[in-house]
């Protein structure tokens, strides 16, 4: 078999696995299993196309043989296998949590049957949107993950999930309408949608052209990545979700839209002139987001400010365009993916404990439920960026290419990027003293829940994999270089889809400074 077979699996098998689901929505059982096995094989897909990408470089699926310009073209590079490899682990041990976490709260109101298949179709549009070597597929993933997002973000139909779901909808269609306007003008201007024949053909219409595409594809990934301004809908819409479902949504799907920013800015529009308002939009995000996180008082809201702030690390890391800042913002957001998303999951076992996640109800769990403070402190501990610690890791990473960067604008992110640190940890020590410190009320103490160990257990796997990024953390960063140089480079990416003689037509490409260079290797005026 072809090795690039391997990039149809982690579409088809999550599709496949909702598909057989679905049809098992009396076997809650054998659903669960059915799922758990799908996401197992999708974590050996991506080691394996990983592994494959090391070896042999970019890799390439053209769906029934038809040709890159007219048909579906699936990519695989040293970026997409890591997004697929943490992504895929990540769902893992969310479904092995959320099937816990339904059998111990018991909800009858909550339709169990279809949270399987819809999570799998969840799983398969993440997928196809890292792998999508074209435009409109890349649109179809997107829809395909918000989709089944609608669904998972109201099970159980009460009133606070549905009035959530209604902004998170509205904001989402918005962003979709506003992504296949873009599409349609991006075909209108230069014939194709797919990624490397646009990156060709970008490279010779007019500035202005250019700089209205750009614009209208960055709107809308950044309303996806909740880059603020446009960050408002994510506070009000993911504390209403269960624990399973916020933790999902915060590593994943944010991180889609940020996947689709680092494309954007490096393939198809290489040191744009927008640089600076991608820097100034991070620096928003970084100050404005941990802001929102300290006013908070429910756990569930300090953390979705503090998603909203962190993205920033990550846009900071793009604006540059350099290939220091491009290796720290791949490590970050693999980073960021598993910590948030395992905080979520340490968010729930409190709300089961306590009943709640309002910290001024709170207290006393670092007596009455010990496990659970260990397992929510070593990942705020990574949020916050305390050595040695991946979090400090990837900071001290975006804060040296910064330096590097060596502009006004690159300074003034530093401090921000420190400031935001230390209220980051701020905003973690406020819920631990709340949470864990303060004195129970009678009502904690009478409540007397045990936690299921499998809820526990694949937290501690979420905490054990984050560890792993900060043991492994000097292979992760050199593979992080790597792909950061692969992406500015462009041409393995063209070459891989369209052949060499197709590369040859590139009129730019980036250093690892972030200057443009034209065919000759001259330096070009952005």
């Amino acid at each position: 078999m072809s090795i690039e077979l391997l990039l149809a699996l982690p579409v088809m098998l999550p599709l496949g696995g909702a598909a057989i689901t679905l049809l098992l929505r009396h076997y809650a059982r054998l659903q669960l299993w059915v799922a758990i096995l799908t996401l197992a094989a999708i974590v050996s897909v991506a080691l394996t196309l990983g592994y494959h990408v090391i070896q042999h470089g970019v890799l390439v699926l053209q769906i029934g043989n038809w040709t890159p310009q007219l048909g579906i073209v699936l990519v695989a590079d040293r970026l997409t296998a890591l997004m697929l490899l943490v992504s895929s682990v990540v769902t893992l041990a969310v479904l092995v949590y959320s099937s816990a976490q339904t059998v111990s709260e018991n909800t009858e109101r909550t339709p169990v049957a279809i949270y399987h298949p819809t999570y799998l179709a969840l799983v398969a549009g993440v997928s196809m949107a890292f792998l999508a070597g074209d435009l409109f597929n890349l649109y179809v993933g997107f829809e395909v993950l918000l989709a089944a997002s609608y669904v998972l973000l109201t099970l159980g139909g009460s009133a606070s999930r549905v009035r959530a779901a209604t902004t998170y909808v509205i904001v989402s269609l918005l962003s979709s309408v506003i992504f296949l306007a873009a599409v349609a003008a991006v075909y209108s201007a230069v014939g194709t949608v797919n990624l490397a024949e646009m990156a060709v053909r970008l490279d010779g219409l007019e500035p202005g052209t250019r700089m209205i595409l750009e614009l209208m594809l960055l709107v809308a990934f950044a309303i996806k990545a909740a880059i603020f301004p446009l960050s408002a809908w994510l506070p009000d819409s993911y504390p209403t979700a269960p624990a399973p479902v916020t933790a999902v949504f915060a590593g994943l799907l944010t991180k889609v839209g940020i996947y689709a920013i680092l494309r954007l800015e490096t393939l198809l529009f290489p040191a744009s002139q927008i640089s600076n308002l991608l820097l100034a939009a991070a620096a928003l995000s970084l100050i404005i987001g941990i802001f929102g996180a300290v006013a908070q008082t429910d756990l569930k809201r300090v953390l979705s400010f503090t998603l909203v702030s962190h993205m920033g690390y990550m846009l900071f890391g793009i604006g540059m365009t350099t290939q220091m800042g491009m290796a720290a913002t791949i490590y970050y957001v693999a980073h960021h993916i598993t910590v948030q998303s395992t905080l979520f999951l340490g968010a729930g076992l409190i709300e089961h404990r306590g009943g709640t996640t309002n910290l001024i109800k709170l207290g006393g769990l670092q007596k009455l439920a010990p496990v659970i403070a260990v397992l929510f402190f070593i990942p705020a501990m990574n949020l916050a960026g305390i050595p040695p610690f991946s979090g400090f890791i990837g900071k001290v990473g975006l804060i040296e290419a910064g330096i590097a960067y060596d502009s006004t604008s690159g300074w003034i992110l530093i401090a921000i990027s420190v400031l935001t640190s230390l209220l980051t940890l701020y905003a973690i020590a406020k819920i631990w003293n709340r949470a864990f410190w303060q004195e129970p009320s009678e009502d904690m103490i009478a409540r007397d829940v045990p936690l299921p160990r499998v809820m526990g257990g694949a937290t501690a796997a979420m905490i054990v994999f984050s560890l792993a990024l900060t043991v492994f953390a000097g292979p992760l960063m050199n593979y992080a270089d790597e792909a950061a140089s692969s992406v500015l480079e462009r041409v393995p990416y063209v070459s891989a889809v369209l052949g060499d003689e197709a590369a040859q037509h590139l009129e730019y490409r980036i250093d690892d400074q972030g200057n443009r260079l034209d065919g000759d290797g001259q330096e070009v005026e952005r």
